[in-house]
């Protein structure tokens, strides 16, 4: 490909996401020199994005703040002007969500395109001149295909001969971990430009350039970029799959999975990442992606390869069920009227993205067994995990100061607790779904001593000491070995 490239001065980037916000407010702090507008059709995200306050970011992200810190108000700008923002950009970056279908073609399984059409004809009756238009949603492969049709629309000839505009469409898929972005975004692995025009392809390689090294900067066809994308997150949750599934086998036949893991991961063609049994994968791009990913290979004639993936969300949505089951079993086959304290809502920590989090499936299975949960997470508010279970909160009930049970107001109910403290004052158990720090360093001791006994601790993360916790005189199940 040849070194061209069209120089890139502005840049627009609708959607003010999860991976919108952080990805140009990296880019505006290592490019000065760019001006870059984020927009969104959501008032009140934009004016969290604002805020003086940071504590208000609408985003947890170690590290974000301090990014947003430095660019914002110098070249780093957020809005809700779409119009404005897309008519002075050279570059326009789609980063709006793309969510499975619920109902219609697909349903179940294809990727809703309604809002990357939607940025599409924006950006074709917007624009002006010519604009180059990045995919950073994760999109199903060829989606590229529709975005071009609709841009084309808006480059037949004018009547005004000054309209003169045209359009080059590029795929550029995030590769961010949740709880990591900032740094996965500071100091990729790599990053991979899709495309056809090696002008266009250049210019946003520019941009990258001026943190990343030449050498993990990939270029490839439209095609393999946006399939690159699905496949790189089908095979990081095969990996989840894989280990939980060796770890119920590790419960009964007395193998430790930690230790299955750490000798299958030293061996250089397998390695030691994502070899961590627990409740599932959450977040929002795994189950999407791989449900994608079944939906293609069935629309393309490869019902074995859609198969195989779909054994792999099975799989992960068996987990999270049978984590509840083995809660129930434990408490003497019933959980009816007995409080549960569940340390962590969202999918994985440092973050307070509760999408496919295990914890959802995982409560939703207690409060149908008639649990009442008192749920603690140091990041998500009560009212997204109303959300999520669909049920509003309770009213914490009252436990006696012998801690030797709780009363009880009502069957199947649940309510936020402002610590670790309250959540397991009374309860007859503990079971900790996200990996937070501060769960790996609680006082057992004074823990038991509030608890109801006989008291459980079930570990999904397998975070704890689990001699500090029998020594407190607290029964406990972990996840890949099952010692009580």
């Amino acid at each position: 490909m040849t070194q061209l490239r069209t120089e890139i001065n502005k840049v627009c980037c609708i959607g003010a996401g999860y991976v919108g916000g952080p990805t140009m407010a990296v880019i505006a702090d290592r490019c000065p020199d760019i001006q870059i507008t984020v927009v969104d059709m959501n008032e009140k995200r934009i004016a969290a994005w604002n805020s003086e306050n940071l504590e208000e970011l609408p985003i947890y992200e170690p590290g974000l703040d301090e990014v947003v810190t430095r660019a914002r108000g110098r070249n780093l700008n957020f809005s809700t002007d779409v119009e404005e923002a897309i008519s002075t950009a050279d570059m326009v970056f789609i980063s709006v969500n793309t969510p499975t279908k619920r109902k219609g073609l697909g349903s179940g399984q294809a990727s809703d395109l309604r809002w990357v059409e939607a940025c599409a004809r924006q950006v074709a009756q917007c624009a002006k001149g010519h604009t180059i238009v990045v995919e950073k949603s994760t999109l199903p492969v060829r989606t590229a295909e529709v975005i071009e049709v609709i841009l084309q629309s808006a480059q037949q000839p004018k009547t005004d001969p000054k309209d003169v505009r045209s359009f080059v469409v590029l795929s550029n898929p995030e590769f961010l971990a949740e709880g990591t972005a900032i740094r996965d975004l500071e100091c990729p692995d790599r990053v991979l430009i899709g495309g056809e025009d090696s002008d266009a392809i250049e210019s946003l390689a520019s941009i990258y350039k001026q943190w990343v090294p030449e050498e993990r900067i990939l270029r490839t066809n439209l095609w393999s970029s946006e399939l690159s994308k699905l496949t790189a997150n089908a095979f990081l949750a095969q990996r989840i799959s894989s280990i939980n599934a060796v770890a119920a086998l590790c419960e009964v036949t007395g193998a430790d999975v930690r230790e299955v893991a750490r000798a299958i991961g030293s061996d250089s063609r397998i390695g030691q990442k994502f070899l961590s049994s627990g409740p599932g994968f959450g977040g929002s791009c795994f189950k999407k992606d791989i449900l994608n990913l079944v939906y293609l290979c069935n629309h393309f004639g490869l019902p074995e390869v859609a198969k195989y993936w779909q054994d792999v969300v099975t799989l992960n949505d068996w987990q999270q069920h049978r984590i509840a089951k083995l809660v129930v079993k434990k408490l003497f086959g019933t959980v009816s009227g007995k409080r549960i304290a569940l340390l962590g809502f969202a999918f994985k920590a440092d973050t307070n993205d509760t999408r496919e989090s295990p914890s959802i499936n995982v409560a939703k299975d207690l409060l149908e067994e008639g649990a009442q949960l008192a749920i603690y997470d140091p990041r998500v508010i009560e009212k997204q995990i109303c959300v999520d279970l669909q049920r509003q909160s309770s009213t914490s009930p009252e436990a006696k100061s012998d801690s030797s049970k709780s009363t009880l107001k009502e069957e199947g109910a649940w309510w936020p607790t402002k610590d670790v403290r309250e959540a397991i004052s009374g309860a007859d158990a503990v079971v900790i779904l996200t990996e937070w720090r501060e769960f790996k360093h609680l006082n057992w001791i004074e823990i038991e001593s509030k608890m109801r006994q006989p008291a459980w601790v079930f570990d999904t993360r397998a975070v704890v000491d689990p001699i500090a916790v029998k020594s407190a005189g607290l029964k406990l199940w972990r996840v890949g070995d099952g010692v009580a």
